[in-house]
């Protein structure tokens, strides 16, 4: 999938009910190419509502059955305040007059692709049912190293098994450390909101532990201890 960030023009006020739901372009349209595109939206019908997102990213993706018709899309992620992201897609349309072609990797991926609907919503918010992991991405976004993410979402892969034995007598950092900047004035808007961390895919099991009990001291010992008695 090919992925354009664009400039979010309209002012984005939570005044809905639900999430996104792109309504312009329309399905199937066709929109020339290089310029300014108008883009619309109302409350989907479900949660989470639009009050409960604080920020938003808008992309124009490439995604059909071939590198012409019906090839683009609307791909908005919109950051929640309990944590997460939520994805939501526009129908598909076609932009003329454009140039150049996309990679065959790409080709290869729209073909697989009909008709003009956009790609599933993808809930990523915190606490949301989802099944094997972490809900929403790809399991490759937790394999990028964490400094060459961009984006307000970032993704760190799953914390490590500990070991059974402490081995090491100096403590070394698994990855390098990060620079970072003391602010002495207001600064900008953050470039990293949320860190969605691999959930555990290890198990572990535990059992009754069937040794009796060791016997009350007794002599000297038994009498030391009945002077802490009460």
């Amino acid at each position: 999938m090919l992925l354009r960030l664009l400039p979010l023009l309209a002012a984005l006020t939570p005044f809905a009910l639900a999430d996104v739901q792109f309504t312009s372009p329309a399905a199937g349209a066709t929109l020339p190419g290089g310029g300014a595109i108008s883009v619309a939206w109302k409350d989907s019908g479900s949660a989470p509502a639009l009050s409960a997102l604080t920020s938003y990213q808008l992309f124009l993706c490439a995604g059909g059955n071939d590198n012409t018709n019906y090839a683009s899309f609307l791909k908005m992620i919109s950051v929640a305040t309990q944590g997460g992201t939520i994805t939501n897609f526009s129908p598909r349309f076609t932009l003329t007059g454009m140039t150049g072609v996309f990679p065959p990797n790409v080709i290869a991926g729209l073909a697989t692709v009909t008709g003009t609907d956009g790609p599933p919503t993808v809930d990523a918010i915190a606490n949301a049912p989802a099944a094997g992991g972490a809900a929403g991405a790809a399991p490759a976004a937790y394999t990028v190293p964490y400094n060459l993410q961009t984006g307000l979402t970032r993704y760190a892969p799953m914390q490590p098994v500990p070991p059974t034995k402490i081995t090491k007598k100096k403590p070394t950092p698994l990855f390098p450390t990060s620079a970072y900047t003391i602010a002495t004035t207001w600064m900008a808007r953050p470039t990293m909101v949320t860190t969605l961390t691999l959930s555990r895919t290890f198990s572990v099991s535990s059992r009754e532990n069937t040794a009796a009990p060791a016997s009350q001291p007794t002599g000297d010992m038994a009498k030391f201890l009945a002077r802490w008695k009460d």
